[in-house]
């Protein structure tokens, strides 16, 4: 078979696919196509093709548009441009739409599940919502973002997504070349970088690590959430949107269904958010047992839930702390595990603990999916699920199911 890279093919847009694009057909083989809608009938270039049944293409002139169809608010959310956002084309609901359709796609292919999804809009809009971002640096000094599936760097003067303080505030500066930034601006309005360079000789998974080089603000932030104040390390994990953190623990707490003298679970638990709305419930007489596998961010939850002696922080990886088997066992288990998911072992050790309740916050619908029919093979349906638009313009989608033990569910 030829390569077709760089061929052109007049083709009809069909349905949307996890990944932030949508699939046509083109002389048999299935195109990949970024910069569409479904129904549309466009131009698509192949932009990769590794032979197979499958290429990859950005749509280049649109012939039939789709009535959701908007012209996107950045220069360089286009063909061969930033690879950051994937729906800057289509109107606000359309996005929402195309994201619930992905989340109950990998529903029904991966678990076997029949679920009609609504993905929930949250404040703000669809623009300033990102406080934590990564950029990279070109040859002349300038920063940007890459470009899609490519090491190419597409220079930036702003970002439609991000939050003031953090690519405003690098823009116009002279960096590095080769270098990558990371930025955040914190609850308080303060932005923390740091410029990164290759620590030479060191890599990881084959890799160079990178080393600080020259950091703006401090190395801490402060957030807001779940009507505390957070400290942590300013590039470390916490959700990108202002609101996401909130919400996510509302529904945490709605679901949890502990009650004072409980034991609930938090695995993957950051610095410790979902942590503190247990301990809230379960009292002074129960117990929150918090997993993180980041020593740093382990380290940041401790000092945050100090106040909560009812919390005990471990660090280490999930699967190994739990293996230890030196645990009290839970009512409530609530993992926000990283876009892999957890995985059959990481489920296995917290069936075998029989929970009545699993509560799962998801940032990948397919990892969702995969876990969803692990645990449903040992006796837990998926009984309640909300999905929240926390990355508008993206493909990217939030999911928090709950899961519930079924009568007669073997031990």
């Amino acid at each position: 078979m030829s390569d077709w890279t760089g061929k052109r093919f007049e083709v009809e847009v069909g349905a949307v696919a996890h990944g932030g694009h949508c699939v046509a057909r083109a002389e048999g083989r299935v195109v990949f196509v970024r910069h569409a809608l479904p129904g549309e009938r466009v131009v698509v270039a192949i932009t990769e093709d590794k032979g197979g049944s499958f290429c990859r293409g950005d749509a280049v002139e649109v012939l039939v548009a789709s009535p959701s169809r908007v012209e996107p608010p950045c220069p360089v959310a286009v063909p061969g441009g930033c690879g950051g956002c994937d729906w800057q084309h289509a109107a606000a609901p359309e996005q929402r739409r195309l994201k619930g359709v992905v989340v109950a796609e990998q529903l029904s292919r991966l678990a076997g599940l029949t679920w009609d999804v609504e993905v929930e809009e949250l404040a703000g809009g669809l623009s300033h919502w990102r406080t934590r971002t990564r950029l990279a640096v070109d040859r002349a000094g300038h920063v940007g973002f890459r470009a899609h599936r490519s090491h190419r760097v597409v220079p930036v003067d702003d970002c439609v997504i991000a939050a003031p303080g953090t690519v405003d505030v690098l823009a116009g500066r002279e960096w590095t070349p080769g270098a990558e930034l990371e930025v955040s601006v914190d609850a308080t309005g303060r932005t923390h970088a740091s410029e990164l360079l290759p620590d030479k000789g060191r890599l990881r998974s084959g890799k160079p690590v990178l080393k600080p080089h020259r950091v703006l603000g401090s190395s801490v932030a402060v957030e807001q959430a779940a009507r505390r104040e957070w400290r942590l390390d300013a590039h470390g994990f916490w959700q990108v949107h202002p609101d996401a953190a909130d919400v996510l623990a509302e529904v945490v707490e709605q679901w949890s269904g502990v009650t004072e003298g409980d034991t609930a679970w938090d695995l993957y638990a950051g610095v410790g958010l979902f942590a503190a709305v247990l301990a809230g419930q379960v009292g002074p007489q129960g117990t929150v047992v918090a997993v993180e596998s980041a020593r740093r961010a382990a380290e940041d939850g401790a000092e945050n839930l100090a106040d909560l002696p009812q919390v005990r922080v471990f660090a280490g990886k999930v699967e190994d702390v739990l293996a230890s088997g030196d645990l009290p066992s839970p009512e409530v288990v609530v993992l926000d595990p990283p876009r892999k998911g957890a995985g059959r072992a990481v489920v296995e050790a917290i069936v075998a603990r029989t929970p009545d309740r699993v509560v799962y916050v998801a940032c990948d619908p397919a990892a969702l999916a995969r876990d969803v029919a692990s645990f449903a093979s040992h006796g837990y349906e998926l009984s309640r699920l909300r999905a929240f638009d926390t990355f508008p313009m993206t493909h990217h989608v939030e999911c928090v199911a709950l899961l519930t033990r079924m009568s007669g569910a073997v031990e």
